[in-house]
């Protein structure tokens, strides 16, 4: 029950035990939460406070409000083994997601921006710039920088709803080796923010990937925007990426 007398806010303590009956399975996910004059009710507080504890967990992503309806336990995100040899569009569908693949830019020769870790900075690049979506929510941004002198011609390729990774095995007879790749927690604005449908104050998994194919190093550098309130990103040790 909850204590007047503890430093915490009331509205924080019954946050704390909502949340620890959905970690223990007392509210399962997609289960619907108590109406707020019945939760009032059972811990002897007034509505405000218990709609201060809902937007808490609301703002946690632990529950989720439909209008009409009530607030709900919200799912567990799926998880994706996102930086597998299979690729990108491959890992959704081995779970059974269908995604979309969006390119946003035409496959054009630029000149990389400024980056230390970026292996063409300011030298030019074939950029590609692709949003995936599930259900019509965007779940990742990626930002490829690949070889010119490897990759000829890329710039006449409709890449439009095709496998990237199966291109360039395909037209140009390469497939990664290995690679490495790092992790960071980002906020982005203007048009990644856009894109990803995202404000400036949500957290992004960053990954930058340095792929080797056929024993050149950095053959192709992306930078992903990935969305984990969607999905749990994941790695299965010992692989890399194709794309």
């Amino acid at each position: 029950m909850l204590n007047p007398k503890s430093p915490l806010p009331l509205y924080h303590q019954l946050a704390e035990i909502i949340l620890a009956k959905i970690r223990s399975g007392e509210l399962p996910p997609g289960c619907r939460l108590p109406s707020e004059p019945s939760l009032a009710a059972t811990y002897g507080i007034g509505r405000p406070t218990v709609r201060q504890a809902i937007d808490v967990l609301v703002r946690r992503r632990f529950l989720t409000r439909r209008r009409g309806s009530g607030t709900y336990v919200r799912p567990e995100p799926e998880e994706v083994d996102l930086f597998s040899l299979a690729g990108t569009t491959s890992a959704f569908q081995k779970k059974g997601i269908s995604v979309v693949s969006r390119i946003l830019e035409k496959t054009r020769l630029k000149s990389a921006p400024v980056d230390a870790e970026n292996p063409f900075s300011e030298q030019p690049a074939f950029f590609i710039s692709r949003l995936s979506l599930v259900e019509g929510t965007p779940v990742l941004l990626e930002e490829i920088f690949m070889q010119p002198e490897l990759f000829p011609g890329l710039d006449e390729i409709d890449l439009a709803g095709r496998s990237l990774s199966r291109i360039v095995e395909e037209r140009y007879h390469m497939r990664p080796e290995g690679g490495r790749q790092n992790f960071r927690i980002v906020n982005v604005d203007g048009k990644r923010a856009h894109h990803l449908a995202v404000t400036s104050a949500t957290p992004v998994l960053l990954v930058k990937r340095f792929l080797t194919l056929s024993g050149l190093q950095n053959a192709i550098y992306s930078e992903l925007y990935c969305r984990t309130d969607q999905f749990v990103f994941s790695q299965s040790i010992g692989e890399t990426s194709r794309e």
